[in-house]
């Protein structure tokens, strides 16, 4: 089927929805954004309302900062976390919200993944072969820049940003969106395609699973070759963030990345699976995944059993015959996320990333089930900006202005790169300081107590110090 064939199948689908919600607004309304996500998108003061009348506490209600566009900031306090806090606090781009008619998580998601594309970026693609002959895509981002790039650093050299789409790989008009702002802001995009997806042949009958980084591993070290001495910045939509996730908690401080940054990433996959999508998003997304995958049906019949694959009512069907009821090698569905649960090594993971989410998001499902808060209140690496409006991946401002949610991420990276550079700089003075102290020629108890002192100013080298 073409491009438009599955362009108005998803916009059947959309219609399907907004007939659905029609008939059930008066009676449930508290299936995907209930009474508990709007308890969590309320301010302080309502949440402490709702404790004195005997509800179950908010986990949400600890270390919550307040920031403007009713937008709350969950983080474990630190030095890193201070000086995010300071820059949404200054960031013109929260206090931005769309129309009223637009601000329904609905009307937002279908938006994002419905409406055609309309005039995108130039990409220059590139296909890299892999250790077992399979093939990804890279799109560089090469233009347009209407109104002149600004550097993103002092430095001559642009930072790489490396965009990873949803896991079904449709290329949404918001990912096309970012990579044209941060061209405009001086960086220099590229977006990672997966084996089979948008126009990226399958040269062997294998498909990426979820959570599996070994594709995306060697992308990286192309992207390395290529740009050694540029920073990289990743940043991922939807459910694209588990394979994201997985490769910095597997890759850990060797990852090359120097922060990252997840818009309404699907945390808790599993969960997600098994629990199902409200009916409408559960056949659109299934019928995406069966026009994307018609096309290899003869290429994978040797390995999947494609009647039973393309007969699939649901998603977890669909993953399960795709990468566990394989012909070759099948494996139960509790192997399966013991290999590909984005957050299996997640506390090895030593970058600092950022999660944009909503508490109205349509297709995660309430904040309260299906984001893992201990992660953002005990791992200083983790940051929740938690919305109360913005649907999934929609974030959506007034035309033209882009969805807020890139011009956060964007600040984000510029942030972490002065913060580091702050950082660089206070170590340089310590160490000099030391030098100077331990080189002075005096009497032993007075050089005794100076090189105690010079031992003392030694600080933690970046990598550490903003976990502080």
């Amino acid at each position: 089927m073409s491009p438009w064939g599955a362009a108005l199948a998803l916009l059947l689908a959309a219609l399907a929805l907004l007939g659905l919600l029609a008939r059930r607004r008066g009676r449930r309304q508290t299936r995907a954004v209930g009474a508990e996500t709007q308890r969590a998108a309320r301010g302080p003061d309502d949440c402490g309302e709702r404790g004195a009348d005997g509800d179950p506490a908010d986990p949400f209600r600890a270390r919550r900062e307040p920031l403007p566009g009713g937008c709350r900031l969950i983080c474990k306090p630190s030095a890193l976390a201070q000086c995010l806090l300071r820059a949404l606090r200054r960031s013109a781009a929260l206090g931005t919200g769309p129309r009223s008619w637009l601000s329904g998580p609905h009307l937002q998601t279908l938006c994002h993944f419905v409406l055609p594309v309309g005039a995108g970026p130039e990409l220059a693609r590139e296909h890299l072969q892999l250790t077992d002959d399979g093939l990804v895509a890279l799109d560089w981002v090469v233009g347009p820049c209407p109104r002149g790039r600004r550097v993103t650093s002092s430095g001559a050299l642009p930072a790489v940003l490396l965009v990873i789409p949803n896991a079904w790989g449709r290329l949404t008009r918001n990912v096309l969106g970012l990579c044209l702002l941060a061209l405009e802001r001086g960086y220099y995009p590229v977006i990672f395609h997966r084996r089979g997806h948008h126009g990226c042949p399958l040269a062997s009958p294998r498909l990426q699973p979820i959570g599996d980084p070994s594709d995306l591993k060697e992308a990286v070290t192309y992207i390395r070759f290529r740009h050694p001495s540029a920073p990289l910045f990743a940043v991922s939509e939807g459910s694209g963030s588990a394979l994201l996730l997985s490769y910095l908690g597997e890759c850990g401080s060797s990852s090359y990345v120097t922060g990252a940054a997840c818009i309404s990433p699907v945390l808790r996959c599993r969960e997600w699976f098994e629990a199902g999508l409200p009916w409408a998003y559960e056949r659109g997304f299934l019928l995406h995944q069966k026009i994307a995958l018609s096309r290899y049906a003869t290429a994978l019949e040797d390995t999947v059993d494609m009647g039973k694959l393309f007969r699939s009512r649901s998603l977890r069907e669909f993953e399960e015959t795709l990468f566990c009821h394989t012909k070759s090698f099948p494996i139960s569905w509790d192997t399966y996320w013991d290999h590909n649960d984005p957050l299996r090594d997640v506390d090895e993971a030593a970058v600092p990333v950022l999660c944009i989410c909503s508490a109205d998001d349509p297709v995660c499902g309430p904040p309260e089930r299906t984001l893992p808060t201990e992660l953002f209140r005990s791992n200083p690496y983790f940051f929740l900006l938690l919305s109360r409006r913005g649907g999934h991946c929609g974030f959506l401002r007034p035309e033209p202005l882009p969805a807020w949610s890139h011009e956060v991420v964007l600040e984000y990276f510029r942030d972490l790169t002065e913060f580091f550079r702050m950082e660089e700089r206070m170590k340089g003075l310590s160490r000099r300081r030391a030098s100077f102290l331990g080189g002075r020629r005096r009497w032993g108890s007075l050089q005794k107590r100076e090189a105690s002192a010079a031992s003392s100013l030694e600080p933690f080298s970046w990598k550490r110090s903003y976990t502080r």
